[in-house]
């Protein structure tokens, strides 16, 4: 565990959780229907909301998605709680859907249904990689983020093995398994440089507060279907 970013792991001790990878926002931006529509090439979060983007938008719901939540908390940890809501009032004029899975943006930009999916950057390259016309773009106010990892659940009647499999999810045979799919690893050192991900990624995320995300998440679920539930597209 030592070997570990810190950033990575519970700051209670003994550590309540460890981190094994990091997933994060990206844009998946299909740059042959762009062509068609006459739509310029989005850097920011900010530029989602000019007007020329209108309808061209997809990204996953924060209730049915880990990726449409961190999105979401991230917009209101980063520009606070009045002008974070603020920018998804703007974002969600231009949205057309609200879909139900993490990857499903990416997947309909890359196949020309929309022009722009927000997504998570591993399932863009990997699309980008088949052959996907999809630039990837990692708006430079920073990314939204969020770790997978692994805790042993109290009172488990299968202490031994859980013991076990902890201590492999922060190994580094673990590692290179996770580093298959992940540009960032709890583990320095390990994962690979992605020819569609940029040298700096780790240092394009954003601030996160996951006790705060997690504390707060069911009151901004709420107020985020209040305001938005209207583009959300019917469950599957």
């Amino acid at each position: 565990m030592e070997k570990l970013s810190p950033q990575f792991v519970d700051k209670a001790r003994p550590p309540k959780w460890t981190g094994m990878d990091v997933w994060a926002a990206a844009i998946c931006f299909n740059t042959v229907e762009a062509a068609k529509k006459n739509l310029p090439k989005p850097e920011s979060w900010t530029d989602l909301t000019k007007p020329v983007y209108k309808g061209q938008i997809v990204m996953p719901h924060p209730a049915s998605s880990g990726t449409g939540y961190l999105d979401v908390s991230a917009w209101l940890q980063t520009l606070g709680e009045k002008k974070g809501w603020d920018y998804m009032d703007k974002l969600h004029a231009n949205m057309a859907q609200y879909v139900h899975s993490g990857s499903k943006p990416c997947k309909m930009a890359a196949a020309g249904e929309y022009p722009i999916g927000i997504s998570f950057e591993y399932r863009g390259a990997q699309l980008k990689e088949k052959g996907a016309p999809i630039d990837l773009i990692y708006p430079k106010e920073g990314l939204g983020w969020d770790l997978e990892a692994t805790a042993i659940i109290k009172g488990t009647k299968n202490l031994e093995a859980a013991r076990k499999l902890a201590d492999f999810s922060v190994s580094l045979p673990a590692m290179k398994l996770y580093e298959q799919n992940y540009a960032v690893l709890a583990m320095p050192g390990v994962a690979k440089q992605n020819p569609y991900i940029p040298v700096d990624y780790s240092q394009r995320l954003s601030k996160n507060n996951f006790g705060w995300a997690a504390k707060n998440r069911d009151a901004i679920l709420k107020e985020w279907s209040r305001r938005y539930e209207s583009k959300a597209a019917p469950k599957e």
